[in-house]
């Protein structure tokens, strides 16, 4: 088999990147006949097409992604050798490109993120955030290390990783003062009725909620829904409405937005994991990650109103007409 030709791949990495190769010889300055000719080439030398036509566009075969995936990593670490010997920095820098869900919290993203923060290596992350399916596609053509979701990867996704359960935890309620004068009852009587806000329907937890609502017999007004949990932080402590959160971040959630908290239950949990491909297993943060101690809920004090599995027949009874 003829050696790999690193100019041919540039140019190659270079036409995946933008699509056409009108637009990679501008950026390129050089021709694109000149382009074009080192691309078939390119693809001579590995007996597949790794392009075809879309219009005016080119798109990626089968063979061609495979390809770009390995000339991302390529190249992002000769631009990352590059800024080593500019500032001659005497350790490599570990960069850890993570793909966060947004339906989780963003303090628990943090929680589950913190670990790779004490590695000995200087460490640069790259967050960024989205849907699920998304994630997974950028995961799949490892452009990202590690996912954060509250689910795990479905079987029908086209990713081969693992999934590391990284921890579960039952959920608390908040509210600001003004508003739970306003439904005083205990809880969860006091949801019976009263505004509350929800993560969007495509979120796991949001038909727990729902099935976990009738079995207490409450039944709160929808007063919002959100696809990003962070926005629907900032409409709770507006006073918009009642809202859950992991119990595991609850003391972050008072203190970042002066709410009360309401109540907790362990009826309903949360589980949250980091997913990464099979071959980024040895990426010395995603390893923190995946092996550091999951998370679990806080231990709530005695003031903290606890509906548990045992309490839970008193508490319906006391709240059904």
């Amino acid at each position: 088999m003829a050696q790999l030709n690193y100019k041919h791949l540039y140019y190659f990495w270079m036409v995946a990147k933008t699509g056409s190769i009108a637009r990679a010889s501008e950026q390129l300055h050089i021709t694109p006949q000149t382009i074009s000719g080192q691309l078939s080439l390119f693809e001579d030398l590995q007996g597949e097409a790794l392009f075809e036509k879309a219009g005016r566009n080119l798109e990626l075969t089968e063979a061609g992604r495979l390809v770009l995936a390995y000339a991302e990593e390529i190249f992002l670490l000769g631009q990352e050798l590059e800024q080593v010997l500019r500032h001659h920095p005497t350790e490599r820098t570990v960069q850890l490109r993570v793909g966060v869900s947004d339906a989780v919290a963003k303090a628990v993203a943090y929680k589950l993120l913190e670990p790779a923060l004490s590695l000995p290596q200087t460490l640069r992350i790259n967050c960024r955030e989205g849907k699920l399916d998304d994630l997974l596609a950028e995961l799949a053509r490892h452009k990202l290390d590690i996912v954060i979701t509250d689910t795990p990867m479905p079987p029908s996704a086209n990713v081969r990783g693992f999934n590391h359960p990284r921890g579960e935890c039952g959920d608390s309620y908040f509210a600001t003062r003004g508003l739970r004068e306003q439904y005083p009852q205990p809880f969860p009587a006091c949801l019976d009725g009263a505004p509350i806000l929800l993560p969007g329907e495509d979120s796991a937890l949001r038909s727990r909620l729902m099935h976990w609502f009738e079995t207490q017999g409450v039944r709160p007004r929808i007063a919002g829904e959100f696809d990003d949990s962070a926005l629907m932080s900032a409409f709770g402590e507006a006073g918009v409405g009642f809202f859950a959160k992991p119990s595991a971040i609850a003391d972050m959630v008072m203190r970042q937005y002066d709410l009360e908290l309401v109540g907790a239950t362990n009826d309903i949990t949360e589980q949250f994991y980091a997913i990464s491909v099979q071959r980024k297993i040895t990426h010395p943060a995603v390893l923190a990650i995946s092996q550091a101690k999951p998370l679990t809920s806080f231990e709530p004090n005695s003031s903290t109103p606890t509906l548990t599995p045992e309490k839970a027949p008193r508490i319906r009874k006391n709240i059904k007409k």
